[in-house]
């Protein structure tokens, strides 16, 4: 367990980190639409559009995608588990999800929502997560466990997914 419930990760481990994710992930960072979805989406994941949250006006389903997505991700780390949290050539933290958020406890860092960036989510062994493209406006939740807990409110909020397992949804 960790001594604070959210630490900055040290300059080696970042780059650590952030290594593995480029080579997990066949991370390109880009704003060119010819190359996204940006990663290497694995077998286990949903890809949803943001586009449903432009028209929020106080950020009702915002709040709700953000939360719904948190619940999930602490399930998936059990009581005691931790999670990565990455923002593409920022501070990146690891946090304890059960010790954050909640009164008197300190904030989440980042968001399931990209705002103006790449942000990530990772469990400590990269078996789910979630990947927020801020120019695709998409938000891709990956592992099972996690999707099976967090997919039916998510196509709630956001509506059905655009891809899964990196190939486009066709339509309804």
């Amino acid at each position: 367990m960790m001594g604070d419930p959210v630490a900055e990760l040290p300059e080696a481990e970042y780059r650590r980190v952030w290594d593995r994710f480029y080579t997990d992930f066949g991370f390109r960072p880009s704003t060119n639409s010819f190359t996204w979805p940006s990663i290497e989406e694995p077998v286990g994941s949903v890809t949803w559009s943001l586009a449903a949250l432009d028209d929020d006006p106080g950020d009702e389903r915002l709040d709700r995608l953000v939360a719904v997505v948190r619940q999930g991700l602490a399930s998936c780390v059990g009581p005691q588990g931790t999670l990565l949290a990455l923002d593409w050539q920022h501070t990146s933290y690891r946090f304890a999800p059960r010790e954050v958020g909640g009164p008197g406890q300190p904030a989440w860092p980042l968001s399931p929502y990209p705002d103006g960036d790449y942000y990530i989510y990772l469990s400590e062994d990269f078996r789910c997560g979630s990947f927020g493209h801020p120019w695709e406006e998409s938000l891709c939740l990956f592992g099972e466990e996690l999707l099976a807990v967090v997919s039916a409110e998510v196509d709630e909020v956001l509506g059905s997914p655009i891809r899964r397992a990196g190939t486009a949804e066709g339509p309804a």
